[in-house]
């Protein structure tokens, strides 16, 4: 008998296991995939993410895989250009490390903190009794129970099929993205490009290469799906500076794309909760996910630390827990489904992007709203705007 069994042993599944073992809590991992290996991402720790793996002890390896510290965010809209310092004094890069190199990572130090680790594991049944969810049951016929279930497998979550949570805000896929890796193309900033109905951003990775995601409308799916190449070339067109870089360089690997759908899920019910994907997706243009996934486990540790640990009744201490996670994350959700759409910035935002053209701290403090340190409810309240403007 567990007292946690994960399912998911990603970015989201690992640090919780990691976390709820140091806690002292009996804990299960489970992954239908073997590690080291790749999954689809945008790649992107914010410097909100990377604090969270200072916290852990965890950034020093991260770092140690060769992965390049980003300390600068540039925006290109077009006929306006700016850029800015996307972190704090305490965390102030972001980093894009390979998946299959930062799972692994995050997977070892589950199991150095005491988690059992399952590779190659398949869940074929989430087991539900008197209406609560009591273990899960493998594709190899093993049985495992205990006081909670989490689901952290992502989109197609098993144990969200099982528990059919309430979905709230949702919409359906708004971009299709593409991305692929180039050699001889440097850079050490994350550039993102904006242009009516097209967008696509450039960081730099591991072993000097350079990830190059870009996307359109999902509407446009199946017009441009058997030219992909073409139409990310013809889209970079729309910036002669970047076209002429990329020209020059040479893709390495495939090209490889997804659409993501948005939308909140209730993350708890009887003995089972949900953490990262599982319980809240939204569009990878704002390259989000994995610093997301990284607070979330943090506040579902919390939480189950205080139910299972502390006293604290189970739907007083999971609604906290969602009630922390959309607080922080639901201003951030709908930037993302603005930016999402693709279409021409409205008066106002050209308005205030034009005002702190030139001016570094309101460039940095732009910066900082794209990289998830300041919130849009903070960075838009009236008197902020009115400081930067008149800085």
């Amino acid at each position: 008998m567990y007292d946690v069994i994960v399912v998911g042993a990603r970015v989201a599944g690992s640090p919780l296991a990691m976390l709820l073992a140091r806690k002292g809590f009996r804990t299960l991992l489970v992954d239908r995939a073997t590690f080291p290996s790749d999954t689809v991402s945008t790649h992107v720790i914010h410097p909100p993410g990377a604090s969270a793996l200072q916290r852990w002890g965890l950034l020093d390896d991260v770092v140690a895989t060769g992965v390049p510290p980003v300390g600068r965010y540039s925006f290109d809209f077009g006929p306006l250009q700016l850029a800015g310092a996307p972190g704090t004094a305490d965390s102030p890069y972001a980093y894009a490390p390979r998946r299959q190199l930062l799972d692994k990572i995050l997977l070892d130090a589950a199991a150095k903190a005491g988690v059992e680790v399952r590779e190659g594991y398949t869940v074929e049944e989430v087991l539900v009794e008197d209406g609560a969810v009591v273990g899960i049951r493998g594709a190899d016929g093993t049985v495992e129970r205990a006081r909670v279930v989490v689901g952290a497998d992502g989109r197609n979550s098993v144990v969200a099929k099982a528990t059919s949570p309430a979905a709230y805000e949702d919409r359906p896929a708004l971009t299709v993205g593409y991305y692929s890796y180039w050699s001889n193309l440097p850079t050490d900033t994350f550039e993102a490009y904006s242009r009516p109905g097209r967008g696509w951003a450039v960081c730099p990775t591991n072993d000097d290469l350079t990830l190059v995601i870009g996307g359109w409308p999902h509407a446009e799916l199946a017009e441009h799906r058997n030219d992909v190449e073409n139409t990310m070339m013809a889209m970079f067109e729309s910036a002669p500076a970047f076209a002429e870089r990329i020209k020059d360089a040479k893709r390495e690997e495939k090209i490889v794309g997804a659409s993501v759908p948005n939308y909140f899920r209730v993350p708890y019910g009887k003995g089972w909760a949900l953490v990262g994907d599982s319980g809240y997706s939204r569009d990878f243009i704002t390259a989000q996910g994995i610093t997301d996934a990284f607070l979330d486990a943090e506040s579902l540790a919390q939480a189950l630390d205080e139910t299972l640990g502390g006293g604290t009744a189970w739907d007083e201490a999971l609604a906290g827990y969602q009630t922390r996670r959309d607080t922080r994350a639901m201003p951030v959700y709908q930037m993302t489904l603005g930016i999402a759409s693709l279409q021409p910035p409205d008066e106002q935002m050209i308005q205030l992007v034009s005002g702190i053209v030139g001016k570094q701290p309101a460039m940095d403090a732009f910066a900082r709203l794209n990289s998830g340190v300041t919130s849009p409810v903070e960075f838009f309240a009236p008197e902020n705007v009115g400081r930067l403007l008149s800085a």
